[in-house]
């Protein structure tokens, strides 16, 4: 495992690196830095709240829901994350300069991404309308991680492909209007 983590890491580098130099413009990475810190959970949770605040039943049972799926997400991302120990790119290549500082040691899976694809699925199924503010969000949550040098390309599409797993197997269950 150790191997082909390596050799991931080396054929990844060089997109990481592209992408990361986009923070050097001080427009770039504050951009990212604010869709990082409010992907830590407050543009999420703040929503959650006010869908159960604003949308009645259905707006209490479609945040019930994204807490359902945050809970199974984080147990997987953990479990995942603690069995790959697979290095940031800010840690694997010294030109790659972190843009804020990353919440744990580990890459695989980028957590912030695989959240915000959950959570967008299970919103968008209630409240369509929301996808012009949650799709943009999420596909600027997911591209900060590899620009801000704490994630490799497959760690995002990793977490893209496990938040939409999780938030699909959710979604056949039945839920109460």
């Amino acid at each position: 495992m150790r191997a082909l983590l390596r050799r991931m890491n080396e054929s990844e580098v060089v997109l990481c690196l592209a992408w990361n130099r986009w923070t050097r413009y001080g427009p770039v990475l504050l951009l990212f830095r604010i869709v990082s810190r409010l992907g830590n959970g407050i543009f999420w949770y703040s929503l959650m709240a006010s869908l159960a605040l604003s949308q009645g039943r259905v707006g209490a049972t479609a945040a019930l829901h994204m807490l359902l799926v945050g809970g199974i997400s984080l147990a997987l991302y953990k479990l995942l994350k603690s069995n790959t120990i697979r290095e940031r790119p800010c840690d694997f290549e010294a030109a790659i300069r972190p843009g804020v500082p990353p919440l744990d040691h580990y890459s695989f899976p980028s957590g912030h991404t695989l959240h915000a694809v959950g959570f967008t699925l299970v919103a968008l199924s209630y409240f369509p309308a929301l996808g012009a503010l949650l799709v943009p969000f999420t596909l600027l949550t997911a591209a900060s991680r590899v620009a801000l040098g704490l994630h490799y390309p497959s760690d995002v599409l990793i977490g893209a492909l496990l938040g939409a797993a999780v938030a699909s197997a959710s979604l056949v269950l039945p839920w109460p209007a």
